[in-house]
């Protein structure tokens, strides 16, 4: 009657505060009222972008287009992400697993108390619903995303695609495979395109629009889903755990750690810009390119 919509009250709670004022109803005919009536508990959904750019939808029809055009010559598409940074060691992990006693966990989250610090960086092949996820141990660069492409081209993608001279990326706009990340092109030319003599073409989501990223619902979620509840203590846990994902879908993931050190905040030289054999799309430039080897 006052217009309220919402309520954070029990069934059990309610019915106490009608029985209040004169009305017996139990809290199981409370919860059967309010299913009919549509409510039911629900939580917040982020669903509104508020960092929206004019060219978000031709951005998503173009990228659509570049995947029938590759997948129907059956050329490789992978779509690439960093997954949530985890602190190695008994800590705390998000969810609930069948277990006859909780297991007993740091009460607070201290580098200090950890063996180091896991960075997944996935590569999702969407073509054969395979995922890869290098695991790194120092820094989330540019040097270190390519560097995981390249491990992944070079354990499995040139056998699955070994005719294939052109490899196209999805990738968010941010982050170290960012489109406005100048170290991110110069390594994507010398440790792919020059290394394997591939042609890489990328295309970027538009800007708060990474959900929609095929790695993350195909392959993030159901690592996540995965190691839900099990305290991530050690790196051989954590390549085991991913190299168990799989799904009904026939998802399968491999896993490899890379212990190498990635040092931040470095700069291309001008060697390395100058060697750029970068050619920006006609639709959205800043979001669209190809880089060709050097021959």
């Amino acid at each position: 009657m006052t217009g309220l919509l919402w309520c954070r009250r029990t069934p059990e709670k309610i019915a106490a505060l009608l029985t209040s004022y004169g009305l017996n109803v139990s809290a199981t005919t409370v919860a059967r009222l309010l299913h009919q009536l549509g409510y039911s508990l629900r939580v917040n959904r982020k669903q509104i972008a508020t960092d929206s750019s004019p060219d978000r939808n031709l951005q998503f029809e173009y990228i659509a287009d570049l995947r029938q055009k590759f997948c129907h010559r059956r050329l490789p598409v992978i779509s690439v992400d960093t997954k949530k940074r985890e602190l190695v060691g008994n800590f705390k992990n998000p969810g609930a697993s069948w277990k006859q006693s909780a297991r007993q966990v740091f009460d607070h989250y201290f580098r200090s108390d950890s063996t180091g610090v896991a960075i997944p960086y996935g590569i999702y092949d969407t073509i054969d619903n395979r995922g890869s996820i290098i695991v790194g141990v120092s820094h989330d660069t540019a040097a270190f995303a390519v560097h995981a492409i390249a491990k992944w081209w070079e354990c499995e993608g040139l056998i699955r695609y070994a005719a294939s001279r052109k490899l196209l990326i999805l990738a968010d706009t941010g982050g170290s495979n960012g489109a406005r990340i100048r170290t991110w092109k110069t390594e994507l030319q010398s440790q792919l395109a020059d290394s394997f003599g591939l042609s890489v073409t990328v295309a970027h989501y538009p800007s708060g629009t990474s959900k929609w990223n095929p790695i993350e619902h195909r392959l993030f979620s159901e690592i996540s889903k995965n190691w839900a509840g099990e305290p991530l203590d050690s790196y051989q846990k954590i390549l085991n755990f991913i190299r168990s994902t799989s799904t009904q879908t026939g998802l399968t993931v491999s896993s490899y750690l890379d212990r190498r050190h990635y040092p931040t905040r470095l700069e291309p030289t001008p060697q390395q810009l100058q060697s750029l054999r970068l050619q920006p799309h006609q639709t959205i430039p800043r979001w669209n390119y190809t880089i060709q080897p050097n021959l």
